[in-house]
């Protein structure tokens, strides 16, 4: 694992970028090969173990939308004993396969590690801050604080579907 800030600044990124394309082509191995091997997700009021499991969901998930098109603010990183954490703040402009506008917006609470010469994402909690259309007519959510970075939540925090989207639609294939 990398010590410099300027380093593990442009991993994250690169990573994001990689995952954000992927989701945006609907490149369910791209989109996987951004995960460890045993990396947890928690996303949506699930909690998804291992590569295997975060891709099934995906296969579920990406026919549900045309397109799915997420924007990740500056990565707030910090590292400690060579590890590296970060908070990013995400906004997503979505249509749904019927028509419907979705633009959620929230926080990504992530860790990383290093697997095939790679950075990936080793557990991530999204924290659904807004769920609705673009015109932020939809819910905005009570949501725990942490504090200022580095804070994070725990690693068993829990996750909630504040989607909207029908959940017998979005499970594992």
């Amino acid at each position: 694992m990398t010590t410099d800030l300027v380093a593990a600044d442009t991993e994250v990124r690169q990573l994001h970028a990689r995952y954000v394309d992927a989701v945006f082509r609907k490149d369910i191995d791209a989109f996987g090969n951004c995960f460890a091997k045993q990396a947890e997700w928690r996303v949506g009021g699930k909690i998804l173990r291992g590569k295997n499991d975060i891709t099934a969901f995906m296969r579920g998930v990406f026919p549900q939308f045309v397109r799915i098109f997420m924007t990740f603010r500056t990565p707030l990183i910090h590292l400690e004993n060579g590890a590296i954490s970060a908070r990013t703040y995400v906004s997503e402009n979505s249509l749904f396969a019927d028509g419907r506008a979705f633009a959620p917006i929230g926080i990504y609470f992530e860790h990383f590690t290093v697997e095939r010469d790679a950075l990936r994402f080793k557990w991530r909690l999204f924290q659904t801050q807004y769920a609705g259309p673009p015109d932020l007519s939809g819910r905005f959510f009570d949501v725990p604080d942490y504090g200022p970075p580095p804070a994070m939540p725990p690693l068993d925090e829990n996750t909630y579907d504040r989607s909207g989207v029908s959940q017998n639609a979005i499970r594992p294939a």
